[in-house]
C-alpha cells in the first residue's frame, strides 16, 4: 500500500515541478523588460474561417497612401500597399465611420460576383487599376470561392475603425502606381512598394 502511495506522491510532485516550470516559462516571455516603451509587433489576424489574414497595421507607413471617401460618413484609408513574392499585393488600410450615428456597411462593396457576394459582405469589389498597362486586377479568391479581403462587415458604430485588407494578382515588377477602386468610394491612387 505505501508503494502506490508514494508513486501517488511523485506523480504530484512531477506535476508540480512542471506547472512551475510553465508558469516561469509564461511570465519570461510576458514581460516587455524595457520599461513599456516598446510597441507590440504587427501579427497576423485570424478570420472565422480559419484563415489568417495580414494585419492593417502591417508594413504601416506614419502617413497613408490615400483616403477614399465613401458614402453616408465611411471612410477608407490606405496605409500600405506591398508587393510579396508570392506574385501578390496585399493592401492594408482602415475603414472608419466618420458620422454620428451607426452605419450599415453597403453591400455593393462585395461587387456582384455571385461567388464571392454568397460569402457575405466584404471588400471583395475592390479592384486595382493599372493605367500604365491598362489592365484592371480584382481580389484574389481562395478554393472555395472567398475572397481574400477583410469579410463579415456588418454595421459600425459611430467613430469606429476596423483594419482591413485585399490581396491582388501583382502587376508586372515595372509597375509601381495603381489605382484602387472600391464600390460607392471615390477612387484614389496609390503606390506599391516592394
Amino acid at each position: 500500500m505505501s508503494l502506490r502511495f508514494t508513486a501517488h506522491g511523485r506523480r504530484g510532485v512531477v506535476v508540480l515541478a512542471l506547472a512551475s516550470c510553465l508558469a516561469v516559462g509564461v511570465a519570461g516571455c510576458g514581460g516587455g523588460g524595457g520599461g513599456g516603451d516598446e510597441k507590440p509587433t504587427a501579427s497576423a489576424a485570424s478570420s472565422s474561417h480559419g484563415g489568417s489574414h495580414p494585419s492593417a497595421q502591417e508594413g504601416q507607413s506614419e502617413t497613408p497612401l490615400a483616403e477614399l471617401k465613401g458614402t453616408e460618413g465611411l471612410s477608407l484609408q490606405i496605409l500600405s500597399a506591398k508587393r510579396d513574392s508570392g506574385g501578390f499585393v496585399t493592401v492594408n488600410g482602415t475603414l472608419k465611420n466618420d458620422a454620428a450615428k451607426s452605419i450599415v456597411v453597403p453591400p455593393q462593396m462585395s461587387g456582384d460576383e455571385t461567388e464571392i457576394v454568397k460569402h457575405g459582405l466584404s471588400l471583395g469589389g475592390a479592384t486595382l487599376v493599372d493605367p500604365k498597362g491598362k489592365k484592371r486586377y480584382y481580389v484574389l479568391r481562395d478554393t472555395e470561392g472567398r475572397p481574400l479581403t477583410t469579410s463579415g462587415l456588418g454595421t459600425l458604430e459611430a467613430g469606429q475603425t476596423i483594419p482591413v485588407f485585399m490581396q491582388f494578382p501583382a502587376p508586372p515588377d515595372g509597375t509601381a502606381e495603381v489605382t484602387l477602386q472600391l464600390p460607392t468610394f471615390s477612387s484614389a491612387p496609390i503606390q506599391i512598394s516592394g
